[in-house]
């Protein structure tokens, strides 16, 4: 008689905060029901022999359906999650420009952004959700206790500017009222007094941070200038400087207002330092960490156009301390997929943003570990235990443990492959990475449980469920 679902034999396993320990998993139901040693009577086995079995990732910062349709990007870009070892992906949703390209009120919006997701995810998903009018500040407390939505955004960069228009006016990007500091400081207001209400459970804050009115400064300097408008000029435009004020200013308002803030995509070795005088959460992304703007203009294109923009290699180093060090909570992709043609050759309209998650773990474990001796229980940390935790998932999600849901990956830590925009899965026709040799590829995906993804193909269909937090 067959005891478990799924065996996993013989494997590394890496549990966060704790260590490695080379062990058997057995899975029931859905959830890690053991693990110990010469486990048998499983009706399917998974073979982890010289393998690291690692928590299936939460990717904290992803975009579904920012330039496409909303299906279409949850059933092609939850698919590319499962080649990088993702099992959850928590995606910022907004109204306006972009996504359903409408505003109005969450209450009828958000239930059909679910319906849009319901049955198309290979993984697990959430949503955090921007209030960018009055009217949806006033919808928190009702998302949170009827949705389990839980962290909510606002992007400090759309202040005042609309970027792709060249205007001193968002307002018609945003499709909002006043999107300012004092929207800002409503949002951190009514937060708070939500948080009260649910002790429970931490209810957060993301914040993009970049300071529009010193970005206007700069954008017009660098577009006088006469240098060529390529990835070089786009940082230029958007200095650390832009990052340092805008966290500044954030983390004022978040004292005063005592909310919980997460700041996300730090990009430069000035904002992880005046992020970590904060108390708030700290995010880098992978980008951030690996790749240098010189190289990609020596390449060609503008497919590595993204907000805060890629820097360079000392920066991508200060990050990687800050990763090694604990400043960095997590690492994310920011994957949002988009397609070449809407990057065009124009700097300006070229639209920021493009996948990624489909590397999560494959780059953390060849520049993180391989290369710069990272443990794999930090890396581990990084990608799933620590999100988890922050995002009210941890004791489902995050770490291989009795009682959790069966998210996990295996990993074969002696597998390179060069990376091709075909082998991550994605709807996607580019990736800034294209052409860089990675050493460490999952093998094999089990999400809640079922085997998922395995030798670089899909199995079965979509299972992944909505997460009320």
């Amino acid at each position: 008689m067959m005891r478990y679902d799924l065996l996993v034999k013989g494997g590394t396993l890496v549990l966060p905060y704790h260590g490695e320990v080379r062990a058997d998993l057995a899975v029931r139901g859905g959830r890690i029901v053991a693990i110990g040693e010469d486990l048998d009577g499983g009706a399917e086995v998974i073979d982890a022999a010289g393998k690291i079995v690692l928590p299936g990732a939460v990717d904290a910062h992803f975009h579904l359906g920012i330039y496409r349709d909303l299906g279409v990007d949850a059933f092609e870009e939850t698919r590319s999650c499962l080649v990088g070892g993702a099992t959850t992906v928590l995606s910022y949703f907004r109204t306006g420009q972009h996504y359903l390209d409408r505003t109005g009120p969450y209450e009828t919006i958000f239930p059909e952004v679910l319906e849009a997701v319901a049955g198309r995810a290979w993984t697990g998903y959430g949503f955090h959700l921007a209030p960018m009018t009055s009217a949806q500040i006033d919808e928190i407390p009702d998302l949170v206790a009827g949705h389990g939505v839980t962290s909510f955004k606002y992007y400090m960069f759309y202040k005042g500017f609309d970027l792709a228009a060249n205007s001193r006016d968002a307002r018609a990007f945003t499709m909002s009222d006043e999107y300012d500091l004092g929207h800002l400081y409503l949002i951190m207001e009514k937060l708070a007094a939500t948080q009260a209400a649910h002790p429970g459970r931490r209810l957060s804050l993301s914040l993009h941070c970049e300071q529009s009115e010193l970005m206007r400064v700069f954008i017009d300097r660098v577009r006088a200038g006469g240098a060529p408008q390529n990835l070089r000029a786009y940082a230029q435009a958007r200095p650390p400087l832009t990052e340092q004020l805008a966290i500044a200013e954030a983390a004022v308002l978040a004292g005063h207002t005592g909310v919980e803030i997460n700041l996300l995509h730090l990009s430069s070795a000035e904002a992880l330092e005046a992020a970590a005088r904060t108390p708030a959460r700290r995010e880098t992304t992978l980008h951030h960490l690996c790749l240098d703007h010189d190289d990609l203009d020596a390449r060609g294109g503008l497919g590595g156009k993204v907000n805060p923009p890629i820097r360079t290699r000392e920066h991508n180093e200060a990050l990687w301390a800050g990763v090694a060090d604990g400043r960095i909570d997590w690492v994310a992709s920011d994957h949002a997929c988009c397609l070449e043609e809407h990057k065009g050759d124009d700097l300006w309209p070229a639209r920021p943003g493009f996948g990624g998650t489909a590397l999560l773990y494959p780059v953390l474990f060849s520049e993180g570990h391989v290369r710069r001796g990272l443990p794999l229980t930090r890396i581990a940390e990084v990608a799933a235990a620590n999100p988890a935790r922050a995002f009210n998932l941890w004791g489902r999600k995050g770490a291989l443990a009795v009682g959790f849901d069966a998210d996990l990956t295996v990993l074969d830590p002696a597998l390179t492959r060069t990376v091709t925009a075909d082998l991550l899965l994605s709807g996607q026709d580019h990736c800034p990475f294209e052409g860089v040799r990675v050493t460490g590829w999952p093998v094999t995906t089990v999400v809640g449980g079922r085997v998922a993804f395995h030798e670089g193909k899909t199995v079965g269909e979509p299972s992944g469920s909505y997460l009320h937090r």
